[in-house]
């Protein structure tokens, strides 16, 4: 029983660390790519083609981002049959990571000064944002969809889940309080004090390599459970991965409410250093709230547990948007008052931990609802979704966020000085007034239409090992 419990530990805290380093990865270029475009990358005197490239890259990036989620089922499906004897999913995190932050360094550079050939520069990069996404889906997919491998039991996978998400908000929360003095310490010179484009570089490099010690990390200390539960009757060909799917109400309508409650909070994590470095006028403040942030998400993971079994899930969450609606309230009031934007910052992000474990449980005690539902158990196929929803979440976020930043006029060489009132209602519209009508509409369908509960689950897992096998077995 000791070497189980010491093992147990050795792989929560291996999956942690790699959390840290995926979420960290995931947070640079999610919230952050989008700024190094607007603010280094299309920096010349000529604004109008500085708005234009800019267009035209979100575009690009949406696009993209779009297509992927018809590819990103069949890459968990692929994760599903694959066998070696490190298992399904350590390979293809590994790979994942390196290929994908390979990628990561060429998108945060210029590509060798073709910036100024525009045609070549967009092809170059639609090809290495194509590689990046690919190779990270399955890196992100292959990651999460670990978690129903390590365990069977409910709270088991609370325990590790929760261990993982302390890993991953420190990755992400980390991000926020480095992501300018490192690139102030990195860069030549401080344009609009964000730095330079190679400060900017440099610390897309740092990043890819925790994220690959991360990777590592999950390849030496996790370990997949042996069950019967885990053998499916038959493999799951790619052209019943859409008909799986569409068959597994609880999974459309959990990843319909969470793309509604992504799209709104992401956008306003994502245009929050906006906020600091044009209407603040001090982006460098962005890293009080990037340690408070880290302090309170810590907090509020490590409290996860506690909390779910207490109040259980659904109720954690209502609670949860609660307090997102007051921060936005605060932020609404707060203009430059620094203390009340920090304020609203940090309750902003409490939640948000919080909200992630409800849904990632939900997502996996889905996979044994699918299985006895549909009589297959696909944990890559149906893990798959929740990356899926947050790459969607992504593409408008990234859209809107570029849009935002020529509307309110922060894009290019733009001086905090030359802000209007005008532009600054813009940037608050958007980044408060989006959240505000996405999240209640997501959160009235995730409480009206998803019915996996605790005790629900534990229901299906007990009828599962009653029946799962049993026609074979009975064959023999």
């Amino acid at each position: 029983m000791e070497n189980n419990t010491n093992h147990g530990w050795v792989s929560r805290t291996s999956y942690a660390f790699g959390a840290f380093g995926h979420d960290l990865f995931n947070q640079v270029m999610n919230s952050y790519f989008i700024m190094f475009v607007t603010n280094h990358l299309f920096n010349s005197s000529d604004t109008a083609y500085n708005n234009k490239m800019i267009g035209v890259m979100t575009t690009i990036i949406f696009v993209l981002r779009v297509a992927e989620l018809f590819i990103d089922p069949f890459i968990g499906n692929t994760i599903d049959k694959t066998q070696t004897r490190w298992g399904k999913f350590k390979p293809w995190v590994v790979v994942g990571t390196i290929v994908s932050g390979l990628a990561m360094m060429l998108l945060f550079s210029d590509m060798w000064g073709l910036t100024s050939k525009p045609m070549y520069y967009l092809f170059i990069f639609t090809f290495v944002y194509i590689v990046m996404d690919i190779f990270f889906a399955f890196k992100d997919i292959g990651l999460w969809s670990m978690l129903p491998a390590l365990s069977f039991d409910s709270l088991e996978r609370e325990k590790t889940a929760t261990i993982a998400r302390i890993g991953s908000t420190l990755g992400g929360t980390i991000v926020t309080v480095t992501i300018i003095p490192m690139i102030l310490m990195f860069s030549a010179t401080n344009e609009g004090g964000t730095g330079d484009s190679r400060g900017w570089f440099l610390y897309a490099v740092v990043a890819a390599i925790i994220a690959l010690l991360g990777a590592v990390s999950i390849g030496f200390g996790t370990k997949e459970v042996n069950s019967r539960l885990r053998e499916n009757k038959e493999e799951t060909g790619f052209k019943k991965v859409l008909w799986i799917l569409v068959h597994n109400d609880q999974l459309l309508w959990l990843a319909l409410a969470y793309v509604l409650y992504g799209s709104g909070v992401y956008l306003t994590n994502s245009l929050m250093l906006y906020y600091f470095t044009y209407v603040l006028g001090d982006a460098a403040k962005f890293s009080i709230l990037g340690m408070l942030n880290m302090g309170i998400g810590l907090l509020a993971v490590s409290l996860f547990p506690a909390l779910a079994k207490k109040f259980k899930r659904r109720n954690v969450f209502v609670i949860c948007i609660v307090i997102i609606f007051v921060a936005i309230g605060l932020f609404s009031f707060a203009d430059k008052n620094l203390w009340l934007v920090l304020l609203a910052g940090a309750l902003f992000n409490l939640p948000q931990p919080l909200i992630f474990l409800v849904v990632l449980m939900t997502f996996t005690d889905i996979v044994e609802y699918g299985q006895l539902k549909l009589g297959h158990r696909d944990e890559s196929l149906v893990l798959s979704i929740r990356p899926l929803v947050d790459k969607l979440s992504g593409a408008i976020v990234t859209g809107i966020t570029g849009m935002t930043a020529v509307m309110a006029g922060m894009s290019g060489n733009a001086k905090v000085s030359a802000m209007t009132s005008s532009n600054v209602l813009t940037l608050k519209a958007i980044m408060l007034g989006t959240p505000i009508v996405t999240v209640i509409i997501g959160s009235i369908i995730f409480l009206s239409k998803v019915k996996i509960t605790e005790e629900k689950h534990a229901e299906i897992v007990a009828e599962l090992e009653k029946t799962w096998g049993k026609d074979d077995a009975e064959k023999k």
